[in-house]
């Protein structure tokens, strides 16, 4: 990987190479004043597994804040504020990408 892509692109975890049917489900990017671009693929066939990492996700997000000192309660009270803002209030739709 070149020192451009090292800063730009996250490590590939341990499990993508350890376990020979784990795929990439997932992926986004995001610029500072523009919307993000997400890729993903249905992966499950239950669609309420999206739920469960969802919340993984939200709880990855917390304590890497609180890594650099943020209150956990107040980190995920605000994911969950934008999460219930978000859906009543779409600021985007999502389009086909591919």
């Amino acid at each position: 990987m070149s020192k451009q892509n090292a800063r730009r692109e996250l490590e590939v975890p341990p499990i993508a190479t350890s376990e020979s049917d784990a795929v990439e489900a997932v992926r986004v990017w995001a610029s500072p004043g523009h919307s993000q671009q997400v890729t993903l693929r249905t992966t499950w066939n239950d669609p309420g597994a999206w739920g469960l990492m969802l919340a993984d996700i939200a709880r990855h997000a917390v304590k890497a804040y609180t890594n650099e000192g943020r209150d956990p309660a107040e980190v995920l009270a605000r994911i969950r504020e934008m999460f219930e803002a978000e859906f009543a209030n779409p600021t985007d739709t999502p389009i086909q990408l591919n």
